[in-house]
């Protein structure tokens, strides 16, 4: 009778960073890719001079959801080094942005995707990144 070890046969981290729940994450970034950059696209063509800071950082936003948007639809290791630095900089952006639209409100006249830790969007800017790591975490090789 083998021998099975049931902690290599079950172990999540076999599937593919795009499968499961990865879709869903997949669809959720995918969303916040072209929301945001759609909005920076808006905000700089219409009215940059009123609050170029904001609008430059919604491009950075949702150029940041692209690549992590690419990095999980790709996979394997390339796929997940992309996902991995594009959640932590999307991260490190959601914290920053979001103490910094509080603190100094005068710098922000107008809202970015991670002003108020993603408030205008449900806070789910501040939370996608920790999920996004979590799964990336999850499925490390």
């Amino acid at each position: 009778m083998p021998v099975s070890d049931e902690s290599t046969a079950t172990r999540p981290r076999d599937a593919a960073l795009n499968s499961g729940i990865g879709r869903v994450l997949l669809m959720v970034y995918g969303i916040f890719a072209l929301s945001a950059s759609a909005r920076a696209l808006v905000q700089i063509s219409t009215h940059f001079t009123e609050a170029p800071l904001a609008y430059l950082l919604s491009a950075v936003a949702g150029l940041v959801y692209i690549a992590a948007t690419v990095g999980l639809a790709r996979g394997g290791p390339r796929g997940r080094l992309i996902a991995l630095v594009s959640c932590s900089i999307e991260l490190a952006g959601v914290l920053i942005v979001g103490t910094l639209s509080i603190v100094d409100a005068v710098a922000f006249p107008d809202d970015t995707v991670w002003s108020h830790f993603g408030s205008g969007y449900g806070y789910v800017p501040l939370i996608l990144p920790f999920i996004g790591l979590w799964w990336i975490w999850r499925h490390r090789p």
